[in-house]
């Protein structure tokens, strides 16, 4: 065999790895994307200057290593989350990914398992297979809700080291109640975590399980800059946990994971919190606008917390979403059979959105 005829059937990788396809989303140059969860409004010339200035008074430094504690960042994170939290208690890395992989990095492994409840964020089942754990796949209601004493009741006949649980979940969209969580907590034997990503765009008056952490020491509540903060290319994650649960990842943390440039990218926005999340209330306007007039149209729509919907049911879901794009829009073909996903997108992108799906349908 030639170096040219090699393929990655012919490497030695983990048997658990063959036939797996990696993650991603189609990235196609298109006049509309809203297949990626984004927050469509970039940052403000004042924002971009800032960082500028913060990113030129830290390339005099570049020769040094980071801070390799983030110790500014997390104490500026802890301040933003609130509910009492402190440095010692919200840890951060390169996006939730990174911060996911370390959680099972540290609780998961060979002979452990994780729990999830699927349709969910998919990078849980890759993430977790990635790190030799093994995924058990839970069920969700027809609505995508989470019923409490199934979901306990899972979690007691399995008895995994790790419990996944996704509020909004990605992709339908749907919060989880407190109740929900506290029961799974209770049957837990292990650690739960749960997911917050589009946590700021939930409805007003939803909780959030942060309010769950001084009672529940193996709770762990994962936070991302990429979505509300419209940071996606920061690449910044972050957890509020037990102090003791900080230290277990730094057991696992690879030596300076959080560049200088990340981190100062990273305080800056939050210093610019209040313009950044700004948009929050308009992109759930346009959510609900978005959900209503797809009902109107006789589809089946997921009630949405997020800044995406879940929608439906198509038989062929793959024609609707060529014919999307040969309009020039690109949404998600994710989920379960017969659904499709679109992230909110502008004033324009969804108006863009929507007369193309009156072509498609």
């Amino acid at each position: 065999m030639t170096p040219d005829e090699l393929t990655l059937a012919d490497l030695p990788i983990r048997d658990d790895l063959r036939g797996r396809t990696p993650y991603g989303a189609p990235q196609i140059d298109v006049p509309v994307r809203l297949n990626t969860n984004e927050n469509p409004y970039p940052p403000s010339p004042e924002l971009v200057g800032d960082l500028a200035e913060e990113v030129r008074r830290g390339a005099g430094e570049l020769n040094r290593y980071p801070d390799r504690d983030a110790s500014a960042l997390r104490a500026d994170l802890a301040d933003y989350l609130g509910h009492g939290l402190d440095a010692s208690r919200v840890w951060a890395a390169n996006g939730s990914n990174e911060v996911l992989q370390q959680i099972l990095q540290a609780f998961g492994g060979y002979g452990r398992t994780a729990l999830g409840f699927e349709p969910s964020y998919s990078m849980h089942p890759i993430i977790t297979t990635g790190t030799s754990t093994e995924w058990i796949g839970g069920a969700r209601e027809d609505d995508f809700s989470l019923d409490p004493a199934k979901a306990a009741a899972a979690v007691e006949e399995h008895r995994p080291d790790i419990v996944f649980l996704t509020s909004p979940n990605n992709p339908t969209g749907t919060a989880l109640p407190l109740e929900t969580i506290a029961r799974v907590l209770e049957a837990a034997p292990g650690m739960v975590v749960v997911d917050e990503a589009y946590a700021e765009f939930a409805r007003e008056g939803t909780p959030s399980a942060l309010s769950l952490l001084p009672s529940h020491p193996r709770l762990i509540v994962t936070r991302t800059m990429s979505k509300a903060f419209a940071m996606a290319g920061t690449r910044l994650g972050y957890l509020a946990a037990h102090p003791a649960v900080i230290e277990a990842l730094l057991l696992v943390r690879l030596p300076y994971h959080l560049s200088t440039l990340t981190q100062a990218a990273a305080r800056v926005a939050l210093r610019h919190r209040v313009e950044l999340l700004g948009t929050v209330d308009a992109l759930r306007r346009e959510r609900d606008a978005t959900v209503e007039w797809l009902r109107g149209q006789g589809l089946t729509v997921a009630d949405s917390d997020a800044n995406f919907v879940l929608f439906g049911r198509f038989p062929e879901r793959r024609a609707v979403w060529e014919g999307l794009l040969e309009r020039g829009v690109l949404i998600r073909e994710v989920g379960p059979p017969e659904w499709l996903r679109v992230s909110i997108g502008t004033g324009e992108e969804m108006a863009a959105f929507r007369a193309a799906m009156e072509g498609v349908l």
